[in-house]
């Protein structure tokens, strides 16, 4: 088990009480989150945490398959998933880059409050590329912290290997991440001015 698994297994245990914290953000991105999906769509949710999204989203969608590094977080949404007797939702301990996840056969990757915690952007930005179907979508909500304070201090504490890397990105930085990995952006909104959250959606492009 490596440092990044560790530290999100003892989060686990924090993680939901952390999300009522901001519970307003996270029901406007589950809102807009809705619209852009059709009830025959096979959605992966990356870094699905303890399930909230996956299950708040379950009813809109076809499938939902959850993965996590984390076992910790995985066995809490499962757990989450009988509770609310949830049928279509599939959750397993994993990384985007497990072979049975098969190239395009998705056709949504959510990614909520994680691009900035993933280590070789470029990479996992082609890895998810590679899983969506033609017109595909990826829709990220990411905090862009890079000019504050905030920012400063995590990039600190991240160096010296308290807590797993964090890419303090600035909004520009982002949507050259998520462009430069054959993507258009067709959405970009700041829902959180003072947290600087930013919510993008973007379509996998047909490559010529």
């Amino acid at each position: 088990m490596n440092k990044s698994e560790k530290f999100w297994d003892r989060m686990a245990k924090y993680l939901d009480r952390e999300e009522r914290k901001d519970e307003p953000t996270n029901v406007k991105i589950i809102e807009k989150t809705r619209n852009r999906l059709k009830i025959s769509d096979n959605v992966l949710d990356y870094g699905c945490g303890t399930g909230t999204a996956a299950i708040e989203i379950a009813g809109s969608v076809k499938t939902v398959k959850g993965i996590d590094i984390s076992s910790k977080m995985i066995e809490a949404a499962k757990r989450k998933t009988v509770e609310h007797k949830v049928k279509n939702i599939d959750f397993a301990q994993t990384t985007i880059f497990d072979e049975k996840l098969r190239k395009g056969s998705f056709d949504v990757i959510l990614c909520f409050y994680l691009l900035h915690l993933v280590e070789d952007t470029p990479k996992v930005m082609q890895r998810i590329n590679e899983l969506l179907k033609p017109g595909g979508l990826i829709i990220s909500a990411t905090p862009c912290i890079r000019e504050t304070f905030l920012g400063v201090l995590l990039s600190l504490v991240s160096k010296i290997g308290l807590i797993p890397p964090i890419t303090s990105f600035k909004i520009s930085e982002l949507e050259d991440s998520i462009a430069n990995g054959n993507f258009e952006i067709v959405e970009t909104e700041c829902l959180h001015k003072s947290g600087q959250k930013y919510f993008i959606v973007a379509k996998k492009k047909l490559r010529t």
